[in-house]
């Protein structure tokens, strides 16, 4: 477990964190969302005390970073890909790092073949692309076969195979009881992949909760209806207080949920071909929720933030 009381890092005059409070639980995939600017790097570099906060403290199974005992058995990160000594070779890199933390030779190779990388283990990792430094990076995560893991946009460069991949592995690591905390700008990935959410604006914790949650109490679901009688069953539905738009082959319906759209038809002797809810999306719960910490909107994000908008 993951826990940040009263977390704060100021920066001069500049407020990067406010006052933090959050939990990551064990055997959870969490998520960890906010706009550029939102304090998500320096959170992450406080809870591997890579950052002294100002305020506040972060405790990993209890204890400061600081205070553990060898550090890479707990606590596993990937924050930077490209931090790796260009000249050394994948196996180089990993040997040293298990060296310096008492892990025994072996693990190197068998973190190497768990994330595909056994083939190029001898060359240079500054010949590495982007998506295969992830994969180094990730390994050197792993290397400890730490209890809790934590990722900062490890799907950056990734080819469509490598992020199912990385999903798979998460929720593997998680369900083997582990603490996975990934930050990401990737929202229709994390709509898959992180069964939690903490969500930070500005330095500010914004929402912390399960993800269905989070999309449900920010978007209002709808529901797509298909009848041959649908001219019929739209005047009912506006008369009952629904609002309804044109779909490419019937209508979607918000302010009424699928039963009472299906019981005004009964009523009415109305056909359906197709009743079926439409959840919100990820994407669509962020812009509402986070909207007023976006540091800089361009005029397009103005624009769909204002579409987003319910109407008042």
């Amino acid at each position: 477990m993951i826990e940040a009381t009263g977390l704060t890092k100021r920066y001069g005059k500049t407020l990067a964190v406010d006052n933090l409070t959050f939990q990551v639980e064990a055997g959870r995939v969490t998520g960890f969302l906010g706009p550029n600017g939102a304090g998500k790097s320096t959170t992450m570099r406080m809870i591997l005390g890579l950052d002294n906060p100002t305020a506040g403290q972060v405790l990993i199974k209890g204890k400061r970073y600081r205070e553990l005992k060898d550090p890479l058995r707990t606590v596993g990160a990937l924050l930077d890909a490209k931090w790796v000594h260009p000249n050394r070779s994948a196996r180089a890199h990993l040997r040293w790092m298990a060296a310096a933390n008492r892990i025994p030779a072996h693990r190197v190779d068998e973190v190497l073949d768990t994330v595909g990388l056994t083939s190029v283990a001898g060359k240079r990792a500054g010949a590495f692309s982007l998506g295969m430094s992830q994969r180094l990076g990730i390994a050197g995560a792993l290397l400890g076969d730490p209890e809790v893991l934590l990722f900062d946009e490890p799907v950056n460069g990734l080819d469509p195979e490598g992020i199912l991949w990385i999903r798979k592995f998460m929720h593997r690591l998680a369900d083997e009881g582990r603490t996975v905390f990934v930050s990401s700008h990737l929202l229709s990935e994390m709509a898959l992949t992180a069964s939690d959410l903490v969500v930070i604006g500005k330095g500010r914790l914004i929402s912390q909760s399960s993800t269905k949650e989070f999309v449900s109490r920010a978007t209002e679901n709808a529901v797509k209806v298909r009848s041959p009688q649908l001219e019929q069953l739209r005047t009912l539905l506006v008369q009952a207080g629904a609002d309804v738009t044109d779909s490419d082959d019937g209508v979607t319906v918000s302010g009424m949920d699928s039963e009472k759209i299906g019981e005004l038809a009964a009523a009415n002797r109305i056909a359906l071909h197709e009743l079926s809810p439409q959840a919100g999306s990820l994407e669509q719960a962020f812009m509402q929720i986070t909207g007023d910490s976006v540091e800089y909107h361009t005029g397009l994000e103005a624009e769909a933030q204002h579409v987003l908008e319910p109407t008042r």
